[in-house]
């Protein structure tokens, strides 16, 4: 089982905020178990903080832009992929301007801190958000969609695509969230010439240069406005007729762009709260899309608090029902576990096949069969059991009997032919040979019923 992280030690960089062009402060540190990523406005009085999430952002037009009771902080993209690159769970951002530097314009300097502090394991496990089925969300406006498709571990596609001579079409891809430091994290975003003529003349980019972006120059105009953009960013100047990029440094990788593409696609999507699994599938991505797709993750998150544990049935469990009647007591019909498909330390997941041939449904009820809801915690109860004879040495020697139920709720009915998954985890460490367990059942993705348990286990005579 994967435990959260959280950094080693802080952190601080310097640099130019490249909206305001005010010189800002940036410190990152270590947080505690389950604290996800804040940010804290050290420049006003009453130092606020911002939960880091999707729908609490407030803009997408030029970076990500969150937002709560009037305090802002923009351009937080970068960072936040490289926290989220390095399986970063808990981190307190303080920064002292209304956004965050933009440095050289990708995660490189972010990256660099963090290898050099490095990472630290906690105790809690981390939490991911696992994808079982196809998401997919659209722009037919501008042709911009993004779809994730179930998959083992993190990975994004990336197309880019432009109506430009100098950049029509590039692709990206990460395969492993690994690769990030070398392949990814350098980077820089870019943009092209019209759209710094337009941002220069709005006053938009006060800390803009060469230094932390690649311009594109592909459409001719006139040579007073191209001299102007090059004294206006520090460049000599150049033809109007010499298309291409318009750089200080000499481009990372081939296809740069496309790859801070990938790198955009993260930050935005660290904004879920929790680690991802799946595929990423991008067409010309943007930061409206990738929130878009981020707060449809936010809201399955809030209605389905805890995910149902995986199952696949062909898999060998851990524990088949041989196994479970060599550590259990009970026998048919009263034997409600049939195999163990994952144990850690502090958790178990059981499974359950509910057939219209158990005995209870002659009774309960004929012609309408539901499953006893004492049956279902019985069940669960039996798995829990399970998870505290797995905390003992020669665990055959000891039974768990339970002291006490309580925050009992059922959801929905089961009935024949549901597969209950049983998830159980220990709320505390087991003290005097008591433990304290909350466990929940999942029919589908759905919560049927969930309960917490006390037992106690003692040394068989």
């Amino acid at each position: 089982m994967q435990k959260q992280k959280t950094l080693q030690q802080s952190f601080s960089l310097q640099g130019k905020g490249l909206h305001t062009g005010l010189d800002i402060n940036i410190t990152f540190n270590p947080a505690p178990e389950n604290h996800g990523y804040k940010i804290k406005r050290v420049d006003l009085e009453a130092q606020p903080i911002l939960d880091a999430l999707a729908e609490n952002v407030a803009g997408t037009q030029r970076g990500t832009v969150i937002s709560k009771n009037g305090v802002q902080v923009s351009t937080i993209e970068h960072a936040m992929a490289a926290l989220y690159a390095f399986e970063i769970d808990n981190c307190l951002i303080e920064v002292d301007a209304p956004e965050f530097p933009i440095l050289d314009g990708s995660s490189r300097f972010y990256t660099e801190e963090i290898m050099r502090v490095g990472v630290c394991e906690q105790n809690a496990p981390k939490d991911y958000y696992i994808v079982k089925h196809k998401i997919e969300v659209k722009d037919e406006a501008t042709g911009s969609s993004l779809i994730i498709l179930p998959d083992d571990k993190f990975s994004i596609n990336a197309l880019i695509s432009f109506d430009s001579p100098v950049l029509p079409n590039q692709f990206a891809t990460m395969n492993d969230i690994r690769e990030f430091p070398t392949e990814l994290a350098a980077a820089r975003t870019f943009v092209f010439v019209r759209e710094v003529e337009a941002l220069l003349q709005n006053n938009l980019i006060k800390g803009g240069d060469l230094d932390n972006a690649i311009v594109i120059y592909d459409q001719k105009t006139t040579q007073d406005s191209l001299d102007k953009l090059a004294d206006a960013v520090g460049i000599p100047h150049k033809h109007i007729d010499e298309l291409g990029y318009v750089n200080n440094k000499p481009l990372v990788f081939d296809n740069e762009p496309a790859r801070h593409k990938i790198l955009d696609i993260m930050g935005d999507l660290a904004l879920i709260g929790k680690p991802i699994k799946g595929h990423i599938i991008a067409t010309r991505p943007g930061h409206k899309i990738n929130n878009q797709l981020a707060r449809m993750i936010r809201k399955d998150i809030k209605l389905n608090e805890v995910q149902a544990p995986v199952y696949k049935p062909g898999c060998t469990p851990i524990m088949d029902i041989n196994r479970i009647k060599q550590l259990l007591p009970h026998r048919y019909p009263f034997l409600m576990v049939d195999k163990i498909i994952e144990i850690g330390s502090n958790h178990i997941v059981g499974v359950k096949n509910v057939s219209v041939n158990e005995p209870f449904f002659q009774d309960h009820f004929p012609e309408e069969p539901v499953m006893p809801g004492v049956l279902q915690i019985e069940a669960m109860a039996q798995t829990g059991g399970l998870l505290v004879l797995n905390s003992v040495e020669e665990p055959h020697r000891y039974s768990t009997y339970f002291l006490k139920i309580d925050n009992v709720k059922f959801r929905q009915k089961v009935v024949p032919g549901d597969t209950l998954i049983f998830r159980l985890e220990f709320m505390s460490e087991i003290r005097r040979g008591c433990a304290l367990m909350k466990g929940l059942a999942f029919v589908d993705e759905k919560v049927v019923c969930e309960a917490e348990f006390m037992a106690q286990i003692i040394k068989n005579k």
